[in-house]
């Protein structure tokens, strides 16, 4: 499989539907039902609510939704991916890799506002790639930042995706006050607009809103299955980012930033963990996108390709193991 997805053949995409297929289809072996967490914001509650007369409370809608969201954001990265130049060829290992590490753990194949969120930041590093150099970078800051400002209103503890934004213009810009006041304004926007519209439409609580945030020590895992994760999503990001940190000197100055944004993004994703990490491990599946790009590095650059082989067909079993076998019992 490694072979295949480091070519950019059009046929490919067509692979990865099934290879996706494959590891996702657990999430069709019974009527799921969308998860609702203590942290879910007003914007995630309204959209469930809107769902549920038509489609109900639970059912196989929300399993196809759930799929077709986790396949959409594999092929973006991707797409994104090789757009950027992020490795020397174009290939989609990047989509592989974002398949495998979001099912190193069934809960995060089920349809819920950290999806959502995952779906959304994807975006929003695209967004803060093209920070770099633009000469209209105070638009492009503020449609970022936009969507920055949506992320809390559907999962409270994104709100920690505030610094992102502080580090990422750090990065990728020369120092200029008006920019941060910029990303201010986008990020404040949504709040603003979402209070008007519950004021005219006299549904006036803006304490929904307004996130509460509380720093606690992460879950430790409670099984085997997922530490096993834990330790496959660890393993080969280390070698990851051994083999980009070796080939940095190759590296044109913008994809050296781009590397260091998704660095950024996992940071804030681990400090997201700390932020009301509640009773499951839904919030660890906001580090997914960095962590699967440094995987995709870890199958591209090792010269001897026994490896990446053996450590994909590793990740592949434990994949299959843990989604079919959490069904069974």
């Amino acid at each position: 499989m490694i072979g295949v997805f480091r070519q950019k053949n059009p046929g490919n995409a067509f692979v990865l539907l099934i290879y996706a297929l494959i590891l996702k289809f657990p999430i069709f072996l019974h009527s799921a039902a969308p998860l609702r967490q203590e942290d879910d914001n007003y914007l995630y509650r309204l959209l469930l609510n809107t769902l549920a007369p038509v489609f109900g409370k639970q059912g196989y809608f929300y399993a196809l939704l759930a799929f077709l969201l986790l396949y959409v954001q594999a092929s973006l990265l991707n797409r994104i991916a090789n757009n950027v130049k992020l490795l020397p060829k174009p290939n989609y290992l990047f989509g592989m890799s974002f398949l495998l590490v979001s099912s190193l753990l069934p809960e995060w194949n089920q349809f819920s506002s950290t999806l959502l969120v995952n779906f959304c930041l994807i975006w929003i590093w695209y967004g803060m790639v093209r920070w770099y150099n633009n000469t209209r970078a105070m638009g492009a800051i503020f449609n970022t930042c936009l969507l920055v400002g949506v992320l809390p209103l559907l999962y409270t503890p994104s709100i920690g995706f505030v610094v992102m934004v502080v580090l990422g213009i750090f990065i990728t810009r020369p120092l200029r006050i008006g920019e941060f006041v910029v990303a201010l304004i986008g990020f404040l926007a949504p709040f603003y607009f979402l209070m008007v519209v519950m004021y005219l439409t006299d549904n006036w609580k803006p304490e929904e809103l307004l996130p509460s945030i509380q720093f606690h020590l992460p879950k430790l895992p409670a099984s085997l299955w997922t530490t096993g994760g834990m330790l496959l999503l660890v393993v080969p990001f280390l070698v990851g980012a051994y083999f980009v940190q070796d080939n940095l000197n190759k590296m044109l100055i913008q994809v050296r930033k781009i590397w260091s944004l998704l660095l950024v993004i996992m940071l804030v994703g681990l400090i997201v963990i700390l932020v009301n990490p509640g009773e499951n491990y839904q919030h660890w599946m906001l580090s997914v996108i960095p962590i699967a790009c440094f995987h995709a590095a870890a199958f591209y650059y090792p010269e001897r390709k026994l490896f990446p082989l053996v450590l994909h067909w590793i990740l592949f079993a434990f994949v299959v193991a843990a989604n079919y076998l959490s069904f069974a019992l």
